[in-house]
């Protein structure tokens, strides 16, 4: 009895009475507020002859279909198609490709630093410098999270330059490269097993999933397309996201992010900006590939293309093509495509890596 009395003394009995009255104030208080605002908005709706239940929001067709880039479904499909149309079996065979599709995403980092300087914020930054992966789904993903009221500008400068690479590299491949250079014959890759090309994409998803968990979805849709083109057992699966699966969520991609490009925020100085960076971006990651494959050079007893490097950033295949293109224009017989594309679908990864890495710190 002596316990219980000590426990529950007056004192104490007063004090929780007196917190629990100034909670339930507070929670009237709180109240109040809201039915007040409740009337003053039924006096205003009133005014224009409307009650509140009468006040209704339909989504339109452009509303439900922006959905899939608001909630980042259509980069991820699109990813699935990709995946589904690409061989990794030279990256799988020349390994040390994969330096140079990480060595393009150079132009990303750059652009971020250049924007910091020019104004923008952190995560507007992050979302400009992602134009310099070469790859628009990628952009498209990173800007409705971390910046999207950009989407419209970022977008058509995204597409734009990917569209745009055989005009903007080959100068710059030219300018860092000599004749001798431009004319190494690379070997040809050895051949790669089916079973090696079931297992990289799995090894490739649990280790970015590991590494770069904002990076997961990307990439898990690009090695779940490859998966279905690889393993032999789902044609008709990997036929129709080759085909209608990628057609008809490019065709709403294009829709919905089209409807975001008004006016106010699309010709204004800050686009004309994005713009800009956009060329330094495609520029920074052109050179730092085919730098290094240059530094590389130093090392290796069999010499690689530095061409090649300029394949590092992700516009699959087209970069990849004008590596070949610029190639035989001084080596008639030198064919480089085959090498390219490993450095060009390690682009596609390591841009997705980054747009990870920019997601974790600003997202």
């Amino acid at each position: 009895m002596t316990a219980a009395q000590t426990t529950f003394s007056p004192e104490m009995v007063e004090q929780a009475i007196a917190a629990v009255t100034e909670e339930a104030g507070a929670a009237i208080t709180a109240l109040e507020a809201q039915l007040q605002a409740l009337v003053q908005a039924e006096q205003a709706a009133a005014y224009y002859g409307m009650t509140l239940s009468d006040i209704t929001i339909t989504p339109g067709l452009v509303d439900i279909l922006y959905l899939g880039v608001k909630l980042g479904i259509y980069p991820c499909l699109i990813f699935m198609g990709v995946g589904a149309m690409t061989d990794f079996g030279p990256l799988i065979a020349n390994p040390k490709s994969l330096l140079l599709g990480a060595a393009a995403q150079l132009g990303i980092f750059i652009t971020f630093v250049g924007c910091r300087f020019m104004g923008f914020t952190g995560p507007e930054s992050s979302a400009i410098g992602i134009i310099g992966g070469a790859d628009g789904p990628t952009a498209i993903f990173v800007t409705v999270l971390l910046a999207p009221a950009l989407l419209g500008p970022i977008a058509v400068a995204a597409y734009s330059y990917m569209a745009l690479v055989p005009v903007i590299q080959p100068p710059i491949m030219k300018l860092l490269t000599t004749e001798k250079e431009r004319q190494i014959v690379m070997k040809p890759l050895r051949e790669v097993s089916k079973k090696e090309k079931i297992i990289f994409p799995i090894v490739v998803t649990i280790f970015v999933a590991l590494l770069v968990p904002s990076a997961a979805p990307l990439i898990a849709c690009l090695m779940l397309g490859n998966l279905f083109k690889e393993c032999g057992v789902t044609e008709r699966l990997s036929k129709t996201v080759q085909n209608e699966l990628i057609n008809i969520v490019t065709i709403f991609l294009g829709v919905s992010v089209g409807a975001t490009a008004t006016g106010t925020t699309f010709l204004s100085l800050q686009t004309i900006k994005i713009m800009a960076m956009g060329v330094v971006a495609f520029s920074f990651g052109t050179a730092g590939g085919v730098l290094l494959a240059k530094f590389m050079n130093l090392f290796l007893k069999e010499k690689i293309n530095p061409l090649i490097g300029s394949a590092g950033v992700s516009a699959v295949p087209m970069a990849a093509r004008v590596s070949q293109m610029v190639g035989q224009k001084y080596n008639p017989g030198n064919f480089l495509l085959m090498h390219a594309m490993g450095p060009n679908v390690a682009g596609v990864i390591g841009s997705a890596i980054a747009a990870g890495v920019l997601i974790s710190l600003y997202g």
